[in-house]
């Protein structure tokens, strides 16, 4: 069964197996909206329309769409923690510069393939263009609990998550301008974005 969200950005947390996978249905539904007519058009109704559910069902997970979007975005960090992890196993351990390659390469992929991405990632943009800084703290949060170990001789937890945050921060920026230079991703500013995570994590990794 596929992850669902944390319990905290629902109403009710799904127990049986059925209910698990009607909002599986419900989040697809809203990633596929959010692509096709964004934010301001997208109804609870819409939703419950394209995951073929009653609106009830919708209502039983959701008080109204923001909470669907946060729902998204938690459920897009799991996948992609999910993502690293598997690519972290075909690499050797310790390597740093392979790890960063994995976070890195995973975000772009998910940038540009996984449905209604580009409006929540891992934590709702919305109105578009609002990037707070929780978002990005969790992804930081993320990041040291699962590359600590890793990683093996590392600085303490609390620097290796300030150097993380600060690595997340810069190449979320980045990531943000290459996509607006081109829907794809454009190529040299992620070539540059590499090489200036390589160049502040290599000072404290190395």
């Amino acid at each position: 069964m596929k992850p669902v969200p944390h319990a905290t950005s629902l109403r009710r947390a799904p127990v049986q197996r059925r209910s698990a996978e009607r909002l599986t249905r419900i989040l697809d539904a809203c990633a596929d909206l959010l692509d096709e007519v964004g934010y301001d058009a997208l109804s609870t109704r819409a939703v419950a329309l394209r995951a073929e559910v009653p609106i009830g069902s919708v209502y039983r997970f959701f008080g109204n769409k923001r909470q669907m979007a946060d729902a998204l975005a938690q459920r897009n960090l799991e996948r992609y923690t999910e993502r690293v992890t598997e690519r972290l196993k075909q690499e050797r351990r310790g390597d740093w510069r392979a790890a960063m390659d994995a976070v890195l390469d995973e975000y772009l992929s998910m940038k540009r393939t996984a449905p209604g991405f580009s409006l929540v990632d891992f934590g709702n943009q919305i109105p578009v263009g609002t990037r707070q800084a929780e978002p990005n703290t969790r992804v930081a949060d993320r990041l040291t609990g699962l590359l600590s170990g890793y990683l093996g001789r590392t600085p303490d937890e609390e620097e290796l998550r300030r150097v993380f945050l600060v690595a997340v921060e810069s190449a979320d920026t980045l990531v943000q301008l290459a996509f607006r230079v081109d829907p794809d991703g454009d190529e040299a500013i992620i070539h540059e974005t590499r090489e200036l995570l390589r160049a502040y994590l290599g000072r404290v990794l190395d």
